[in-house]
């Protein structure tokens, strides 16, 4: 195993671990809490490259899915994966693929901003789809339950990754994983 590699599987793990462990900042305000989640993911997905951005969130689903409690409200099982909120656990899956990618090449606080909106919108869709769908709520309480709620403070995360991409670049571009 290369040096390269190592440091790989190293930095999975803590983005990984960061996720997990913000997954536990929760606070219940209806089917679906509102966590610290995206704001890691958010982080670990422009940090990251977007192999290990997305095996960090691949990992993180895993260990959720064998049980672990990793999962808002130190929750876990494969039944989440396929629960009312489970498009949003596969959501994140898209929002840090997508954010990594736009982010890979440039990472201007308006690339970030832009890339992380984009990234949360895509987990807003797929997590309002599959919640409709599982729990045969009506569009007004899907939308009034799993995304009203969250813009705001959504917007104020998504400012926040920003700020601290900002503030982590010069920071990263010393070392070589990152570039």
């Amino acid at each position: 195993m290369t040096n390269h590699s190592t440091k790989s599987l190293v930095y999975i793990a803590i983005g990984t671990a960061i996720i997990a462990a913000l997954s536990q900042v929760s606070l219940s305000i209806g089917p679906v809490p509102f966590t610290l989640q995206t704001l890691a993911i958010g982080l670990v997905a422009c940090l990251y490259k977007p192999k290990e951005a997305i095996a960090s969130l691949a990992l993180y689903l895993t260990l959720g899915a064998i049980g672990l409690p990793v999962f808002a409200g130190f929750s876990g099982g494969f039944a989440a994966l396929f629960g009312p909120t489970a498009g949003f656990l596969w959501g994140f899956l898209v929002y840090a693929a997508i954010t990594s990618v736009l982010t890979k090449s440039t990472s201007s606080p308006v690339t970030v901003f832009s890339a992380c909106l984009l990234g949360t919108a895509s987990c807003f869709l797929l997590g309002c789809l599959v919640f409709k769908f599982v729990s045969g709520a009506s569009w007004s309480d899907t939308l009034a339950w799993t995304v009203l709620p969250f813009i705001l403070p959504d917007l104020a995360k998504i400012t926040l990754v920003t700020v601290c991409h900002s503030l982590l670049q010069p920071i990263t571009k010393k070392e070589a994983f990152f570039s």
